[in-house]
């Protein structure tokens, strides 16, 4: 006789089954490759994260690269880097056009290495041998030659900082070929060969004639005048208090946010009047907006802030924060965000990366994405979960960071990301956007066959809510997702600001059944 148990008649559409396993070996459903390579650009990074280390990260990337079309893997790179504004990814897939299709690399190219860390990237990234080859090859040489032909003294100057490979490197590689005698002048000086100082351009001169100042003991008293170079530049000299607090009114937005404790440090706001001057540039809406600050940025930096940073400051932070959240949407009927945090969570946002690791943990992520949901549609739910829903009442009056660290505190636990769903099908709730925020490891549901459990529940709510629509935001892209694709499912790697935007389209039904590679394939490689 059939065992009724085993074969029971589903209401509604016929359920896909799971395609894969995750890294707890759990069942899970595989993403297209194109969807995978997506995700890993638009929001991965090519270092140790919970269940993957760095190599396998590479490899992955570099395999999703090969098996699609190099139009997407040009359109992914260019994608990742305006719009998700990644680093090391976006430059990763044009260092692989360089190896597959130059003329594709050719269109994207000043678009994607688009300053000086990410030109030495590139170069880096060719001259290794992990992408197959150890040469730059003619037409990569004439692109970065370009680059260094066409780059402002200001451009160069903060190329200058870093090494493996340095730009000095860069420069004895690639040979470029100056017409202007300022330019000359300046790969020489910085390759250490002889020059003609009068014929260095402003910047760095000032920046000669006050190390030579520096190395004649000449005091540097609160009037000399610190020269506009980077200030990793100017570490070696023995700045007074009131040159670093120069160096602090000069320097860009991000520049300061990154670097309060050095300002500490080295007695800036000892100075009267300077820790205002620093809040209030923190906290400037307009130059919030132009440094493109990602919510996250600014919770790193309110997490790495020390004792010595003042509370105005730190305070400027949250303010900031606050401002940063433009583009979270306001959605249309009942919200529901459902932050993981389970022990999973807990590994650094941007992997294990030894004493340069981030503070931000992936439940601080996942938390904040669900603090900021809740800013923008106070009447939301927040349903946190681990092996079930864990309860919390938040505020949502009460600032984003405040909500984001309560959150946050919570941690530990099985990852089951149908906990929340079977909640609310338990509460008949009625829904509009359920918005999940995880790594996507889950393991506590799993069945031996068939539907993942959050498919399974998700339909069930489907049947109370046919409008319903779920988006599934993963923190660390794995290649799986417990929510298989389609018109009413979004998948979604990462937290940046551009997630944000894909939710607001999905939300209102905007964009069709592959959201994020649809949205990918819109761009445009025209050259601009």
């Amino acid at each position: 006789m059939v065992k009724t148990q085993l074969f029971k008649t589903l209401k509604g559409a016929l359920l896909p089954q799971a395609t894969a396993s995750n890294h707890e070996q759990a069942p899970a459903y595989a993403l297209s490759a194109k969807h995978q390579l997506a995700q890993l650009a638009a929001t991965g990074c090519l270092n140790q994260t919970f269940y993957v280390d760095a190599d396998a990260q590479l490899d992955a990337v570099t395999a999703l690269a090969a098996k699609v079309d190099p139009v997407f893997v040009a359109q992914t790179a260019v994608y990742a880097r305006q719009a998700g504004h990644m680093k090391d990814m976006p430059v990763l897939l044009a260092a692989l056009l360089a190896v597959r299709d130059v003329a594709l690399l050719g269109q994207v190219f000043s678009r994607v290495v688009n300053n000086g860390k990410t030109l030495r990237a590139f170069v880096q990234m060719l001259r290794s041998g992990a992408l197959g080859r150890k040469s730059m090859g003619s037409r990569p040489k004439k692109l970065v030659q370009q680059w260094l032909l066409t780059a402002s003294e200001k451009q160069l100057l903060n190329a200058a900082v870093g090494n493996t490979p340095s730009l000095a490197d860069v420069v004895k590689m690639v040979h470029p070929k100056p017409a202007e005698a300022w330019r000359a002048a300046w790969f020489a000086w910085l390759i250490g060969k002889s020059h003609d100082e009068a014929a260095l351009p402003p910047i760095t001169q000032a920046f000669e004639h006050f190390k030579r100042a520096a190395a004649q003991g000449e005091s540097f008293g609160e009037g000399a005048e610190v020269p506009d170079v980077p200030f990793q530049m100017l570490t070696a000299l023995e700045l007074q208090p009131a040159q670093w607090a120069q160096i602090a009114r000069a320097g860009s937005w991000q520049m300061v946010r990154q670097n309060l404790n050095t300002f500490a440090r080295h007695g800036v706001f000892a100075i009267d009047g300077m820790d205002e001057v620093i809040a209030a540039k923190l906290c400037d809406p307009k130059a919030v907006a132009q440094a493109r600050a990602f919510p996250y940025q600014l919770l790193a930096a309110y997490k790495a802030t020390g004792d010595a940073v003042p509370v105005v400051v730190r305070d400027a932070l949250q303010d900031a924060l606050e401002a940063s959240l433009n583009n979270v949407p306001a959605f249309d009927g009942q919200v529901v965000v459902c932050p993981d945090v389970s022990g999973s969570m807990s590994s650094a946002v941007t992997g294990q990366r030894g004493s340069a690791t981030s503070s931000v943990r992936c439940i601080d992520v996942a938390a904040l994405v669900a603090a900021a949901v809740l800013r923008k549609n106070p009447r939301a739910r927040v349903l946190p979960f681990e092996q079930d829903v864990v309860k919390l009442s938040l505020n949502a009056r009460d600032s984003v960071m405040t909500n984001a660290q309560a959150l946050a505190a919570i941690g530990g636990g099985g990852t089951n990301c149908s906990a929340p769903l079977a909640m609310l099908n338990r509460e008949r709730a009625a829904v509009d956007v359920v918005i999940l925020v995880s790594d996507n490891e889950s393991w506590v549901d799993a069945s031996r066959r068939g539907a993942t459990q959050t498919m399974r529940e998700w339909e069930v709510l489907k049947q109370r809510c046919p409008q319903a629509r779920l988006v599934c935001i993963d923190i660390q892209p794995y290649a799986t997702t417990q929510a298989a694709e389609r018109r009413d499912i979004m998948n979604v790697g990462g937290f940046s600001d551009a997630v944000f935007t894909m939710m607001a389209l999905f939300a209102k039904g905007k964009t069709g059944a592959e959201h994020w590679v649809g949205e990918i394939e819109k761009t445009s490689l025209a050259q601009q």
